[in-house]
C-alpha cells in the first residue's frame, strides 16, 4: 500500500518583515530572498533599508524588494503599512511582526513617553498589522503571520517591566489567534527567543552586562528556526535547546520564587 506523500511546506510569494534593517528581521529577509520570496522591508531607517535592498537585488536578481520606511509608533506611518497589507493587487502571504525594542531600569525612573512608545511598537503595531494581514489571507485561504515575542514574556522581570509585559501580551495574543485560525489555511506562529546577538542589547542599555556565552543565539539561527516553524504552521516556538530547557525547568516553580530570582539576576547583570 502506497503511503501518501507528506504535504510540502507552504511556498510564500511575498513577505513583509518589520524591523527588517537589523538583527533577526534582517536575517529573516536574507533567508527569504535567498529562497526566491519577494520582500517588503519595513523599519524606521530608510538609508539602511535602501542599502539592504540594493544588496538583496544584486544578489537575487529575480526577487522584488520594496522599501517601506515607517516608524511603527506613529499612527499615520503604521496606517501606511496596514494599507500595504490590504493591497489586493500585490498581496502579502507572510507577515513577520519582528520590530520591537526594550528599556532597562526601574520603571519609576524611566521616561514614561519612551515606555508608551515601547507599548505602541511592541503591542499596538503587532495587533493592527496582524489584523490587517488576516483579512486578505483568510479570503484567499492561505497565509502566515509570524510574531516575535520573547522568553522575557513568560515571567515578570523587575528591571525590565514594560518590555516583559509587552512580550507577554504578544505571546498570549498569538496563541489565542492561532487557535481561532485552525482549519482556515492561515496560521499564526509565535516565536519566543532568548538572548540573541543583535543591536537590541545596546539600544536597551544592557550591552555590557554579564550574560553567559552559552545563553546566546545568533540572529541567523533564530531566523532559520522561526521560518521553519512558520512553514510547518506551528503555533509556538522557543528556539534553542537551552532556552527550551529553561522554560521547561521554570514551569513548575512558584511565580513568587521566579520573580525573586529574576530580580536578583537583573541586579547582577
Amino acid at each position: 500500500m502506497d503511503v501518501p506523500a507528506a504535504p510540502s511546506p507552504p511556498r510564500w510569494h511575498r513577505a513583509l518583515v518589520t524591523g527588517a534593517s537589523s538583527g533577526i528581521g534582517e536575517a529573516m529577509v536574507r533567508r527569504l530572498a535567498a529562497d526566491g520570496v519577494h520582500v517588503v522591508l519595513v523599519a524606521r531607517d530608510k538609508a539602511r533599508l535602501d542599502a539592504l535592498a540594493g544588496e538583496l537585488t544584486g544578489a537575487h536578481p529575480g526577487v522584488e524588494v520594496e522599501v517601506l520606511a515607517a516608524d511603527l509608533a506613529d499612527a499615520v506611518a503604521l496606517g501606511t503599512v496596514e494599507a500595504r497589507l490590504a493591497d489586493v493587487d500585490s498581496p502579502v502571504d507572510l507577515v513577520v511582526n519582528n520590530a520591537g525594542f526594550g528599556t532597562y531600569g526601574q520603571f519609576a525612573d524611566l521616561d514614561i513617553d519612551v515606555e508608551q512608545r515601547e507599548v505602541a511598537v511592541n503591542v499596538t503595531a503587532v495587533v493592527r498589522l496582524t489584523h490587517a494581514a488576516l483579512g486578505g489571507m483568510l479570503a484567499r485561504g492561505h497565509g502566515a503571520v509570524l510574531n516575535v515575542s520573547s522568553v522575557a514574556g513568560l515571567q515578570a522581570t523587575p528591571g525590565n517591566a514594560t518590555y516583559g509585559a509587552t512580550k507577554a501580551f504578544v505571546a498570549s495574543f498569538g496563541e489565542a489567534v492561532s487557535g481561532e485560525l485552525a482549519g482556515t489555511g492561515v496560521t499564526l506562529t509565535t516565536v519566543l527567543p532568548g538572548f540573541t546577538r543583535t543591536e537590541f542589547q545596546e539600544r536597551a542599555g544592557i550591552a555590557g552586562r554579564q550574560i553567559p556565552g552559552p545563553a546566546w543565539m545568533s540572529a541567523d539561527d533564530v531566523a532559520a528556526q522561526s521560518l521553519d516553524a512558520a512553514r510547518a504552521g506551528k503555533p509556538w516556538l522557543v528556539p534553542g535547546i537551552l532556552n527550551k530547557a529553561l522554560v521547561v525547568v521554570a514551569g513548575p516553580v512558584p511565580r513568587s520564587l521566579k520573580r525573586r530570582v529574576a530580580a536578583k539576576a537583573s541586579k547582577r547583570m
